[in-house]
Formats: C-alpha cells, sequence, structure tokens
C-alpha cells in the first residue's frame, strides 16, 4: 500500500502531499513524512517542482491542523453542553491558562520534533481555547520546519529514502515515548506533593 502512494506522488504529487500532510494532522494513519522524503526523492530527480511539493505538504499541514482545532473547538463546546457545571470549568479555566501560557512552543515542537502528538496537540488547543492566532503562528512555524526538514531529507539522500525514512521515524518515536513519559512523571509528582500537602 505504502509503495501505491508513493508511486502516485510523481504522477498526482501536490494533491497526494496536501491529502497527506491533512488527513495525518487529524490523527489518521498516513505516512505522510515517508510521502515527504519520496517527494524530496522527486525532486531530486526532476520529476516534481520543489515549489510545488513543498507548497502543497504544508497547506494541507496547516488545513489540517486548522481542522483539528476547530473540532476540539466543537468538541468542548458539545461536552460543555452535556456536562456542565463549576467542577469542569474550573478545570477548563485551568487548561486554558496552561494553554496561554505555555502553549506555543508545545504547539511548536508537536508539528516536528514530537509529531506523533501532533493532532492530539491540536484537538487539546481548540478545547482549551487556545487563542487561534497564537495557535496557527506555532503551528505555521511548526509546519515549515517539518515539511522542509523532511522533504529536504528525501532530497539529500534520494537514493536511500527507506534508510531514512527508518531512521526519522524511529527518532521521532524515541522523542514521543520520551515526551509522554515526561508529562506522566511531572503529573504524578505534582499528585504526590498534593497529597502530601493534604496529609500534613
Amino acid at each position: 500500500m505504502i509503495e501505491g502512494l508513493i508511486e502516485l506522488v510523481p504522477r498526482y504529487g501536490p494533491f497526494i502531499l496536501a491529502l497527506g500532510t491533512f488527513l495525518s494532522c487529524l490523527a489518521l494513519p498516513v505516512p505522510s513524512s515517508l510521502l515527504m522524503l519520496s517527494a524530496g526523492g522527486f525532486i531530486a530527480s526532476g520529476d516534481i517542482s520543489a515549489i510545488t511539493a513543498i507548497g502543497a505538504a504544508f497547506i494541507g499541514a496547516v488545513l489540517g491542523d486548522l481542522t483539528g482545532f476547530h473540532i476540539g473547538q466543537r468538541g468542548a463546546r458539545i461536552l460543555a453542553r452535556l456536562s456542565g457545571g463549576p467542577k469542569r470549568a474550573r478545570l477548563m479555566a485551568r487548561a486554558r491558562t496552561a494553554l496561554r501560557q505555555r502553549g506555543t512552543p508545545a504547539v511548536f515542537l508537536s508539528r516536528w520534533l514530537f509529531s506523533p502528538l501532533g493532532p492530539y496537540v491540536n484537538f487539546a488547543g481548540g478545547a482549551a481555547a487556545l487563542p487561534l492566532m497564537l495557535f496557527a503562528r506555532a503551528a505555521i512555524a511548526g509546519e515549515a520546519v517539518w515539511v522542509l526538514t523532511y522533504t529536504g531529507a528525501g532530497y539529500l539522500f534520494a537514493e536511500n529514502l527507506i534508510w531514512i525514512g527508518t531512521v526519522l521515524s524511529d527518532v521521532t518515536g524515541l522523542l514521543a515515548a520520551l515526551a509522554v513519559l515526561t508529562v506522566c512523571a511531572l503529573w504524578l509528582r505534582t499528585a504526590l506533593r498534593h497529597r502530601h500537602d493534604r496529609e500534613t
């Protein structure tokens, strides 16, 4: 299946790249990174235009981020209607404050360094009412890094795409796992501190 998708890149390059990055930003299992790597290889061989391929992948990714953000907003409104109350209102207010204070670096890094977390950051940013312009600026900057990194790697390592794809996906997966582990450790430390404070 992946080979079939890659074969479509030189024929339907912009459409396939835009659709692939768009769907991957909505947490659908599309090998968008591999598509961008292969696009870089096809740019190196002269089969597709660099500006067209990079532009299509970038536009698809940004539109996917904004769609995920909007889905998060709508979901938060639906949940608020179904299960409103003071406790939920306090939690949402805390989430909004946290994302406003530290949200943009998380959005930026989840586009490329911790890319498996990206779609979920989109949903969470919308649900927590992160200001759209702050979200969009961080998402656009992060997607530019993601698209240029993968198409650039495909261009430079055109003859070893499978190898570079494996290396990049392994590194990204490891970084995402470390990020999740760090968040869990911080949450556990906070929970233990609150428990200790209550007992004393």
